[in-house]
């Protein structure tokens, strides 16, 4: 058995740099496409509509553990053999999307209909509505779910090591599994998750307090 020591713990705050660097390529990836499925989601064209919902209710019905073998192994199988840290940031990106897509559609759909006609009386067009009036509004209304999910995104970055990307949890595992003292170990995890989780959530409460974001 090797004593727990400094090197274990640097070992730790090394793997929570590549938990935060998944989680950045997550939310940043899934925002993205998030944002591209609520407008289509809200759009005028039937086919959109469809086409969205269903990519949606398919991946909200799909495990992270599924969209992540599938990534990795499915895509190799096919001949595409993508790096760990590649096939992680896709599956998280794909999962994180579909549930952001979804909150950012209520939350369009949360505007008032007055700001809608209040516009079209103004003579914008579409996209004038989305840039000058619905959005600002749809973001406010938006803080609170979105700051939840992107708490639960960093920590769902942890299945990742079931495709062999050594983030904090694996990390945990690893240092566990050479010193066989899981309460240390896993107790200094859980504190570093919460030292990246926490400011997210005490800077969400600011700008709760700056936009005035219904709760």
């Amino acid at each position: 058995m090797i004593q727990f020591s400094s090197v274990h713990v640097l070992y730790l705050l090394e793997a929570a740099k590549w938990t935060i660097a998944l989680s950045l390529i997550a939310l940043i990836g899934g925002a993205t496409l998030g944002l591209t499925l609520a407008l289509a989601r809200v759009s005028r064209i039937k086919m959109l509509r469809l086409a969205a919902t269903g990519y949606i209710q398919v991946i909200q019905g799909t495990p992270l553990l599924i969209v992540l073998f599938l990534s990795y192994y499915g895509l190799s199988i096919a001949g595409y053999r993508l790096d760990a840290l590649v096939a992680a940031g896709l599956s998280l990106t794909v999962f994180c999307g579909a549930f952001l897509g979804e909150i950012w559609r209520g939350c369009i759909e949360a505007v008032p209909r007055t700001m809608w006609e209040a516009s079209d009386c103004l003579g914008l067009n579409r996209m004038q509505q989305y840039i000058y009036v619905i959005l600002p509004q749809a973001m406010r209304i938006a803080i609170p779910p979105t700051v939840g999910f992107m708490v639960e995104a960093v920590k769902n970055t942890s299945l990742a090591s079931v495709i062999g990307f050594v983030e904090l949890a694996r990390a945990g595992q690893i240092v566990n599994n050479s010193t066989f003292r899981p309460l240390l170990v896993f107790a200094l995890v859980g504190a570093i998750y919460f030292a990246i989780c926490y400011p997210i959530s005490v800077a969400s409460r600011r700008l709760e307090k700056r936009f005035h974001a219904p709760r």
